[in-house]
């Protein structure tokens, strides 16, 4: 009997009609996302000649700046309700995007705006994944967090898949700016399902002093860093996800200059791969119902990091393509199955009234730590050589296991819940048991 429960759990297991709308609102936004994948960068280039330093700062500044613009909304966040903030931060990203091809049409269109509207979009979207983690928490029973995460991977890979090549043709019909009105829609798209959504959202409970203090904008790293668990697993992605991402440019550099790869190889050998995170999400649910959350969490965590260094070896030819694309899988695919689990992992061990500063913290500091060391990287890149960068921090990704928690997160206290109305109760049972949170 319980085998069958558990395998009707893994095979079909329903989360209620407002998650459904949760859920397919960040599907049509991250296809719009991954549609224009690259759009920034490109118009700079070819619509302002921007060159090469022009570029860098329009990647790394903006994602800088948006995330110290990010600061203090997490606090001012963490007390208001918070479908409210999901929309208007939804409706922020739509504004700023279709600033864009109004002032490409009107001849206007600047890098300044550009740099102005990445900065705008960056710290919309650390706000909005704080607000949505802390919204799902309240959504969701704690038993249902790893299958939603698990949906959000997966439909994260599958847009991986998909958007960029649709977004390379919409940009040879119809040019670069196309691709930002159809982000821009999908975030427009994104507030209207949200809207629809419906259903009772309670007021979270006010500090004693409503104003907000200096030291409030640090209450997210205090709670992180106090935690034995959330300490290390917050050192940990911050190094992982910064190392491998540094790496990007510098394997671009390697594959499309020295290794002589065409655009399209280029392309295929990170498109393919990524259908291993599309199984590795599938994977997540029932590895972590055989083996255990923690188990799991430190064994994928520790292969995820093997893989990496294998990308110092490249070679010119099909060979360096099929060994980029091996290593790119392997990669993925560990990745795939860690995402979901890590993120439910961070949220039970996160109180329900901690949670919209403690990701805010997190995504700022990830954020950030990419653009230093995606920077740092690009010096390495250039001193030693963008094989040498790249072999230099794979063999630094090895030692990011060591980050990992070594013992299993205690649940946090929890304030006792409200007694819920006879019509909330009502609307909770309908829609799936949606009267507890959780999402990151």
């Amino acid at each position: 009997m319980r085998s069958g429960h558990r395998l009707g759990h893994l095979l079909g297991h329903r989360l209620g009609r407002r998650f459904g709308w949760l859920w397919g609102a960040y599907g049509t936004s991250a296809l719009g996302t991954w549609l224009a994948f690259g759009a920034f960068p490109l118009i700079a280039i070819q619509v302002l000649h921007a060159g090469p330093a022009e570029v860098a700062v329009l990647s790394s500044v903006g994602a800088a700046v948006g995330a110290a613009v990010a600061v203090p909304l997490g606090p001012w966040v963490e007390f208001r309700r918070k479908r409210p903030v999901l929309i208007a931060t939804d409706l922020v990203r739509f504004a700023a995007l279709l600033t864009i091809p109004a002032a490409y049409a009107l001849g206007v269109l600047t890098f300044l705006q550009l740099l102005l509207v990445s900065i705008v979009v960056a710290a919309a979207d650390i706000t909005f994944r704080a607000a949505s983690g802390a919204y799902l928490k309240a959504l969701l029973p704690a038993e249902d967090l790893l299958v939603a995460n698990a949906r959000f991977e997966s439909t994260t890979w599958t847009t991986t898949i998909i958007g960029p090549p649709l977004g390379g043709v919409a940009i040879g019909l119809l040019g670069p700016v196309a691709t930002v009105v159809a982000d821009a829609v999908s975030y427009l798209l994104s507030a209207l399902g949200i809207r629809a959504m419906g259903g009772h959202e309670p007021r979270p409970e006010r500090r004693e002093s409503a104003r907000m203090r200096a030291g409030d904008l640090l209450d997210g790293w205090r709670y992180i860093l106090a935690d034995a668990t959330l300490r290390p697993l917050l050192f940990n992605t911050a190094l992982f996800n910064g190392l491998v991402m540094a790496t990007q440019p510098l394997l671009a550099v390697l594959m499309l200059g020295r290794l002589g790869c065409t655009p399209w190889q280029y392309g295929l050998a990170f498109a393919v791969p990524s259908i291993g995170g599309l199984l590795g999400s599938r994977l997540a649910r029932p590895l972590v119902t055989r083996f255990g959350q923690h188990q799991v969490l430190v064994v994928v965590g520790t292969l995820r990091a093997l893989w990496p260094i294998g990308l110092a070896f490249l070679g010119p030819g099909t060979a360096g393509l099929l060994l980029v694309m091996g290593v790119e899988f392997g990669l993925i695919f560990c990745c795939g199955v860690f995402n979901p689990v890590y993120a439910t992992y961070r949220l039970e061990s996160t109180a329900t009234g901690r949670v919209t500063r403690t990701l805010s913290a997190w995504a700022v500091t990830t954020k950030a730590s990419t653009a230093l060391l995606t920077a740092v990287w690009g010096v390495l890149g250039g001193l030693l050589g963008p094989r040498t960068a790249i072999g230099l921090a794979g063999a630094l990704l090895l030692a990011t296991p060591l980050l990992l928690p070594r013992r299993t997160a205690a649940p946090p206290a929890e304030p006792e819940p409200e007694p819920q109305s006879e019509s909330e109760s009502e609307a909770g049972s309908e829609s799936g048991s949606e009267s507890a949170p959780n999402r990151a």
